[in-house]
């Protein structure tokens, strides 16, 4: 037995010791020919992958961020063409999600509900906003391919790129380079950012002004975050109770008279109860009258699908986790954080909150192989670097978040930036009434509320996941850059 392992030893030993670093791409691209039907109309478009670097101040490369560029085939004159720049969030995600699922030409397989299916893959999307703007989709640094590159010591700055500041810094720095290499500087330019990349391009609005001095058209925030507005204490709490309401409808756990309702009217009526009657209760906190207290959590429980019993003994502060455990207990089951459609089972049904994120590894099911093999497959870029759905960016320097206000400020020093905000009635995780609160708190003036919209989806934190949302989604988004591009010749002033 010893000589026959020894031959076998030798061999692996040799082989690894002979064998390479995976290699960082620094400056490459591949582009490909490709069409799809949007609309009934067919589309041809090139698709342009690679990877593009981050320079320092003396021209050394200090990261190689991977992008993926859709652009229509058969408009030559780009002056009037959108340029639609797309970031997912994390911190620390790809820019797959809205990638493979949104806007791009391609969606992955998966049913009408947006629940994995096999054989994995990818499809034509037939709703894709490709046929009004291109787009480019990028990943920050440890995202999908895009890495660091380490000094001559092999040592990478960390504070340089994960942090809110140093990400919005050095975006920025890169998508001048983008825009000049494709000749981008004349078309309107949008931004998209999903949850974190709502933070993410909140910033880059004003950073872009002010560093880069390039203006935009449109910020477009899908699910988005706090971006830096407060809420904390009793709004907090209050804010909870209209994305309870919604969860506890999809799951008909409401009383028949609600259940009855349309999602939209029955969420009305709960946003008008926490505005006007919860919220002043919640300021009171321990001093608020017994009876008030009973009041509310007996409607806080009829408008929740919890028991009175139980938001009493949370002195009326029901936190989302516990929530996500509660509202379908006695079934045996948990909620999903992301998308309240989603179901779990938890090891022990007792506890405050549920073992996992059923939504997430419902997701993760369709995506990984989905955006890997299409990547390879259809778009022809190699590397044995590996995709990081979520890498590895962490600690991240939170400090200093005023991506709200800087996106106010943009909109103030640009008449021409307008802001859609989409969220799902069933994210747990970046509420939808927590997304008003953001558009109301946004512009304290009321000066540009004309500029400012929203949209609603019954679906979660990936609305486009289900399939009428993907329709309605991507037709708000095309209705939200026809509308926001000036008349030729319009002067941008107030």
């Amino acid at each position: 037995m010893k000589n026959i392992f020894t031959p076998l030893f030798l061999l692996v030993f040799i082989t690894t010791a002979w064998s390479q670093k995976v290699e960082i791409p620094v400056d490459t691209t591949v582009t490909t020919n490709h069409s799809v039907t949007i609309n009934s109309k067919n589309i041809d478009y090139t698709a342009t992958t690679g990877m593009q670097p981050l320079w320092n101040n003396d021209g050394e490369p200090i990261a190689s961020l991977f992008y993926t560029y859709y652009k229509r085939s058969d408009v030559k004159n780009t002056e009037n063409r959108p340029l639609v720049i797309s970031f997912n969030g994390g911190p620390g995600s790809a820019s797959v999600w809205m990638h493979v699922a949104y806007t791009g030409p391609r969606v992955l397989k998966i049913d009408d509900e947006g629940y994995p299916i096999q054989p994995y893959g990818i499809k034509e999307n037939p709703h894709s906003i490709l046929d009004v703007a291109d787009i480019v989709y990028v990943n920050p640094v440890n995202t999908g391919y895009s890495r660091p590159i380490p000094d001559e010591d092999g040592k990478v700055d960390r504070e340089k790129f994960f942090g809110v500041q140093a990400d919005i810094k050095y975006l920025a720095e890169w998508l001048n380079t983008f825009v000049s290499r494709n000749e981008r500087w004349l078309s309107p330019k949008y931004l998209i950012g999903e949850s974190y990349g709502t933070t993410r391009v909140s910033g880059l609005a004003l950073e872009l002004q002010n560093s880069q001095w390039m203006y935009l058209n449109g910020v477009i925030l899908v699910s988005p975050t706090e971006i830096g507005i407060d809420r904390d204490g009793p709004v907090g709490i209050a804010n909870r109770l209209p994305y309870f309401a919604a969860a506890a409808w999809y799951h008909d756990a409401l009383p028949a008279e609600l259940q009855n309702k349309e999602l939209e009217d029955l969420l009305e009526e709960v946003e008008n109860y926490t505005i006007n009657e919860l919220t002043p209760v919640l300021v009171k906190g321990g001093f608020s009258e017994t009876a008030k207290k009973e009041e509310a959590a007996e409607k806080m429980a009829y408008y929740s699908g919890i028991s009175k019993e139980v938001i009493l003994q949370n002195n009326l502060d029901v936190d989302y986790r516990f929530f996500w455990k509660e509202l379908k207990r006695k079934d045996g089951v948990t909620v999903g954080r992301l998308d309240s459609r989603y179901l779990g089972i938890d090891a022990k049904e007792a506890g405050d909150s549920p073992d996992y994120n059923a939504e997430l590894t419902s997701w993760l099911h369709s995506f990984t192989p989905a955006i890997n093999h299409y990547l390879r497959q259809d778009l022809n870029f190699e590397t044995d670097l590996k995709y990081y759905m979520f890498g590895p960016v962490h600690p991240w320097d939170r400090s200093g978040d005023n991506s709200g206000e800087n996106l106010r400020q943009a909109m103030a020093q640009n008449p021409n930036l307008d802001v859609m905000i989409q969220s799902g009635y069933f994210d747990g995780a970046a509420t939808y009434f927590n997304a008003k609160y953001t558009m109301w708190q946004l512009d304290p003036s009321g000066k540009m509320k004309d500029r400012l919209s929203f949209k609603g989806y019954e679906s979660g934190h990936m609305m486009y996941l289900r399939a009428e949302d993907l329709k309605n989604a991507n037709e708000d988004i095309r209705e939200f850059i026809e509308n926001s591009l000036p008349k030729e010749g319009a002067p941008a002033k107030y």
